[in-house]
């Protein structure tokens, strides 16, 4: 389900910018600090509801501007309208094909889309967050029920934590419904990484010349069940208003010889094992599934070497999905001749 066409209004140095696109592979060119990596987060807004550069929204509003509107089509026969808006202390809303949508999650399904950026260590680097939901888009791809469970247990999540700030007493009620899916998503994502092993030994082992172990931690002791969990850490969630235990809390750790990768690798080799988790995703969703995410790369030449370019240039090609990239040089061809190029300079946008 490719991108044909995008529109923004006031997102970062962009007023407003309209861009058509080919299916296969799109450049966008242009000095430094023009709007290039903009142009990128405003087609993933549309597939993620949120940036990656970014967990607050309301940041990509251009100064001195109230609302951001980004609206896409993805390309035929299974074209989709979407369109996301952003207005500053409002939660951020979406439609496709002109009706809302309960949650910004949905928008995977319509607009599948992954980003390879300068700032794809953070996967590694930071919390557990990223890495869940790293976890999940892939999940859904694969098994489209998970979002209707994951949505019925953060809501029990939600008024668990409630009745723990209020009638403490009453949150065990809860208990039984926030185990019945905190179950059921835990054995999604163990069957995700399961599939996925395979593709990440030999991307990793490719791309980046390493031996490293993707280890799912469910977000409770591995000794308990996650009701003797909940029970084990009840005064602490009386005390703190919070529930502790969960697959709210649970983890993919990535591990190096039994060592947190974090620890022990420099930031570029944060930057190629980063990049092949998200690579062995797709290769792996591409085969399993026939799903093929427009996949964007922010000037992904910029910081290897020779020998890691060809193997990253080689993964990419093999992947045959819509490719968006960025680079300062217009005749960039890393990636094979480009079927359409813009360029774009002080936020304005033209095709070349």
């Amino acid at each position: 389900m490719p991108l044909a066409e995008l529109t923004l209004e006031n997102l970062r140095c962009i007023e407003r910018a309209e861009l058509a696109f080919a299916p296969g592979t799109n450049l966008i060119h242009g000095p430094n600090a023009s709007g290039k990596t903009s142009l990128l987060e405003g087609i993933y807004l549309l597939g993620r509801g949120r940036s990656f550069r970014t967990r607050n929204s309301e940041r990509l509003i251009r100064h001195e501007a109230q609302i951001l509107r980004a609206a896409g089509r993805t390309c035929a026969p299974f074209s989709q309208s979407i369109r996301v808006q952003v207005i500053h202390q409002e939660p951020t809303a979406a439609e496709v094909a002109g009706q809302p949508v309960r949650s910004l999650a949905e928008l995977a399904q319509v607009f599948p889309v992954q980003a390879i950026e300068p700032g794809i260590h953070r996967l590694i680097e930071e919390g557990s967050p990223r890495r869940r939901r790293w976890l999940d888009w892939a999940v859904f791809h694969v098994e489209p029920q998970f979002v209707d469970t994951w949505q019925r247990y953060a809501r029990v999540v939600r008024q668990r934590n409630a009745a723990l700030r209020t009638h403490p007493e009453m949150a065990r009620a809860w208990d039984a419904e926030l185990v019945r899916h905190g179950e059921a998503i835990t054995a999604s994502r163990v069957r995700l990484l399961q599939t996925l092993k395979p593709y990440w030994d030999e991307t990793v082992r490719e791309l980046a010349g390493l031996s490293a172990e993707l280890r799912y931690t469910p977000g409770w002791s591995q000794d308990l069940t996650l009701s003797e969990a909940l029970s084990s850490a009840w005064v602490r969630d009386s005390k703190h208003g919070l529930s502790h235990a969960g697959p709210h809390r649970a983890d993919v750790q990535v591990r190096i010889g039994g060592r947190a990768a974090r620890e022990i690798l420099s930031r570029g080799q944060q930057k190629l094992v980063a990049t092949a988790m998200v690579l062995a995703q797709l290769q792996m969703l591409r085969e399993r599934t026939d799903l093929a995410p427009t996949l964007l790369l922010d000037d992904p030449a910029a910081e290897l070497d020779v020998d890691r370019l060809r193997q990253f240039v080689g993964q990419v090609r093999a992947l045959q999905c819509q490719l968006i990239l960025t680079s300062l040089n217009g005749a960039h061809a890393l990636l094979g001749p480009p079927e359409r190029v813009f360029h774009v300079e002080q936020g304005k946008v033209k095709l070349t």
